[in-house]
C-alpha cells in the first residue's frame, strides 16, 4: 500500500486537516534525513520525519501506513513520538514582553501609535 506523506500525516493526527499537512510539507517544515519533502512524496514504515509546527520540531517515526484517517487512540499506534521533553518546554518559557514597545525617548505615541494599542486585546 501506497500512502502520500500529506495524508499520513493528517490520519496519523499530526496536522488538523490534510491542507495543513500539505502546506507544510511545501514550505519545506516537514523533512526525512535532513531534506525536505514534497506532499506527494511516498511514506515508508520506520522513516523517522522532523516537522516544524507552531514553535515546536517534533520528531516522529512511522510504525503503520494509514490511508483513512482514525481515531486518537488507535492512530497511536501507527506513529511513535520521538520529540525529547526539551522541545515541550520551549512552549513553557513566559514571554515577558510588553504588548507594545516603545522605545525610551521616542517622544509622545503618534495617532497611528494609539490606534495599533487601541486595538490589542484586554485581559479584563
Amino acid at each position: 500500500m501506497d500512502v502520500r506523506i500529506d495524508k499520513w500525516l493528517w490520519c496519523a493526527r499530526v496536522f488538523k486537516t490534510r491542507s495543513l499537512a500539505t502546506d507544510a510539507c511545501r514550505n519545506g517544515r516537514v523533512t526525512i534525513g535532513g531534506s525536505a519533502i514534497k506532499p506527494s512524496r511516498e511514506v515508508r514504515i520506520g522513516e523517522t520525519l522532523v516537522v516544524q509546527k507552531d514553535e515546536l520540531t517534533r520528531t516522529f517515526k512511522v510504525l503503520g501506513l494509514l490511508d483513512k484517517r482514525v481515531g486518537a487512540k488507535i492512530a497511536k499506534d501507527f506513529v511513535e513520538d520521538l520529540t525529547p521533553a526539551s522541545e515541550f518546554e520551549k512552549k513553557r518559557e513566559p514571554s515577558f514582553l510588553p504588548p507594545m514597545y516603545r522605545p525610551k525617548g521616542a517622544g509622545r505615541p503618534t495617532k497611528k501609535d494609539r490606534r495599533a494599542f487601541d486595538t490589542l486585546p484586554n485581559d479584563e
